[in-house]
């Protein structure tokens, strides 16, 4: 009886193991994008001296020092590259979603630069940037995708339309996808793109004709699926995206990633593909903000593991927003570079107990963030460096002092003045502009009343001091003199500019000394 119990409870967990488990995927070699040049290169350089600073195996049941996939990032963090450092990601999570239960489009749910940004519920406005959180079983899920999936690296393709053609003809050829559910994946993957930047939902007559023409679009194949009619991604950026005040975030060699999840009623496997292009390009509408981009994860399945699609779309926002996987997605040249960037990642994960905190709770970034150079060094198979002498970069905090452009020595006259003023102007206008908005009347009002106040109380003071000589009127216009000038010159804002207390002393005894002289 007890036996019989064991394997019905057995059998049960299995069941709850498969509900959640996304179904395999056949496994299938890394493609590269098509580069007459890649046939020729070597298979691989030799590894560095073991003798330098080696990436210690967490793992018990190896036996060698090292494992492979340290051994592996430890040679593409290691290679000598004369190039320039990759540069920032912006990663964007766009979900396929239906509009008014009709239209199904990619909505855009989640942006990352260091720290994850959500769109509140009700989809009016975000949330603060916090460090994302994610289940250990999602990473998992996301390795398994990486493992499975498609991997092209170093495509070379300058439209959405080339780049979701590639991917289909090469998961048709391998034989993950079959050849009558091709249009379907393209009309899928090359729907509009809405982002949080907008603020109407309310659709035209011109999206309601487009609707009710392409509503049987999903069962009846087309044959240019590329076609203006049912392509919604332009070629140029719209104004919505020039006008995005959040590019003043990124640095101007930003390039963008964008993750693309959601669930489908025609596909009985997911469709995975992760790829890098050889060159980053404009993909019209498809980002948030006018940011040429590199990398493209798509992640399609069967109805109902909504959630599931969710979570890993956001284990791989976070992964592209990790420093380290960040330098390897840049280097990798096959699948299995992924794969090790992915086990390092997990090596330096700290896992909460369930049950014990709330998920819910969203931590806030930390206000000095510590270096991932720790984490390259070890890998790197460079020597340990002092506290204070580990190199710093500014835009991602850690250890050390930042030295920007405008603080190096030139070798010109006022050369870093010049350096900052070129970086800050063009935001100069932005910075009066932005002062007409509802929710800056609050502040300003703040500002001006606090300052009035002043103005009145040490004016009244002043006058009774210099017999009315100067009262509260030159107090009014002498405030107004300094502290526009102050600030239009970039002076430090929060600084007092109306009168005090010891200016009263001072100015009432130089009254009297010149009174009597």
């Amino acid at each position: 009886m007890s036996k019989n119990n064991n394997q019905e409870e057995k059998e049960g967990k299995e069941e709850d193991v498969e509900e959640v488990k996304i179904p395999p995927l056949p496994s299938t070699p890394e493609v590269k994008g098509k580069s007459p040049a890649e046939d020729e290169k070597p298979a691989s350089k030799p590894l560095p001296n073991r003798n330098q600073c080696q990436p210690v195996n967490r793992s018990i049941f190896l036996s060698s020092a090292v494992s492979p996939a340290a051994e592996r990032i430890r040679f593409i963090l290691g290679e000598d590259d004369d190039g320039p450092a990759p540069p920032q990601l912006f990663t964007e999570l766009d979900e396929l979603l239906s509009v008014d239960g009709q239209e199904m489009e990619w909505k855009e749910t989640a942006r990352w630069i260091k720290f994850e940004e959500k769109v509140e519920k009700g989809g009016e406005r975000w949330s603060k940037p916090h460090v994302a959180t994610l289940s250990l079983h999602s990473l998992f899920e996301l390795r398994t995708c990486i493992e499975k999936g498609t991997i092209m690296l170093d495509m070379e393709a300058s439209t959405l339309s080339q780049i979701v053609e590639m991917i289909t003809d090469n998961q048709i050829e391998i034989g993950q996808l079959k050849a009558d559910l091709k249009d379907k994946v393209m009309y899928t993957l090359l729907r509009k793109h809405r982002h949080q930047t907008k603020k109407s939902n309310l659709r035209s007559l011109a999206d309601i004709g487009k609707t009710v023409s392409c509503a049987n679009t999903l069962t009846t194949p087309h044959k240019n699926l590329a076609s203006s009619s049912l392509n919604d991604i332009s070629a140029k950026p719209k104004k919505d995206q020039l006008k995005n005040k959040f590019m003043k975030k990124l640095p101007r060699d930003a390039e963008a990633s964008n993750v693309l999840v959601g669930e489908v009623d025609f596909l009985d496997a997911p469709f995975v593909a992760f790829v890098r292009l050889q060159q980053a390009v404009m993909l019209g509408a498809l980002t948030e903000v006018p940011v040429p981009t590199r990398f493209l994860f798509i992640l399609l399945g069967p109805k109902g593991k909504a959630k599931s699609y969710h979570e890993i779309g956001r284990a791989i926002a976070t992964l592209m927003s990790d420093e380290v996987f960040h330098d390897i997605a840049y280097k990798a040249k096959d699948r299995q570079d992924l794969l090790a960037g992915i086990d390092e990642f997990l090596d330096e994960v700290i896992v909460l107990p369930p049950g014990e905190w709330d998920p819910t709770i969203r931590i806030e970034p930390p206000k000095s963030l510590p270096s991932s150079d720790k984490r390259k060094n070890m890998y790197a198979g460079g020597e340990s460096q002092m506290n204070g002498d580990t190199p710093h970069d500014g835009a991602h905090g850690g250890g050390g002092h930042a030295t920007g452009e405008e603080l190096k020595k030139t070798g010109r006259f006022c050369g870093g003045l010049i350096l900052d003023i070129k970086r800050k102007a063009p935001f100069f206008v932005s910075d009066f502009t932005d002062a007409f908005h509802i929710q800056a009347l609050s502040t300003i009002l703040f500002i001006y009343l606090g300052t009035v106040t002043n103005a009145i109380t040490f004016g009244g003071l002043l006058g009774d001091a210099t017999d009315n000589m100067q009262g509260v009127l030159e107090s009014f216009l002498g405030t107004a003199i300094a502290g526009g000038l102050f600030c239009l010159l970039g002076g430090q804002p929060l600084i007092i500019l109306s009168s005090t207390g010891p200016v009263l002393v001072f100015e009432r005894l130089l009254f009297n000394f010149s009174r009597f002289c």
